[in-house]
């Protein structure tokens, strides 16, 4: 696959965004009364997790890089919150659920290498002024 911006090299943006496609199947059998409701914020959160990772690597600070990798690190656990509702309300099976929740963390997992590695880049940019 040719990449046309730096962010589609990350892996956990390819992971955020194999992500969406889940949540909005999943998505697709909520109760058509949860449409404006939790089922939009559930999309938006995971869209926000891409979107920010997305708008991190435009920025030239690298303050800036880990403030929207921190943002996505956010969505990440609001979306994480979302699903935990749908799970006691009964709109989400207990295995899919589960199925999320590996990806949640793996993604997490990425997201917090990625900070660490923007945090350690930036250290040494401020050690070597």
């Amino acid at each position: 696959m040719n990449y046309r911006y730096s962010f589609e090299k990350l892996d956990v943006w390819q992971k955020a965004r194999q992500l969406i496609i889940k949540i909005y199947k999943l998505t697709n059998k909520y109760p058509n009364e949860e449409k404006f409701g939790l089922v939009s914020q559930i999309r938006r959160s995971s869209v926000s997790i891409t979107s920010n990772i997305a708008e991190g690597t435009s920025r030239s600070s690298l303050k800036d890089q880990i403030r929207f990798t921190e943002i996505a690190y956010g969505s990440t656990l609001e979306l994480y919150c979302q699903l935990v509702s749908s799970l006691d309300l009964g709109f989400l099976s207990e295995n899919d659920f589960q199925d999320i929740d590996l990806e949640l963390k793996e993604i997490t997992n990425k997201l917090n290498a990625l900070k660490n590695n923007q945090t350690k880049r930036l250290n040494e940019n401020q050690i070597n002024k």
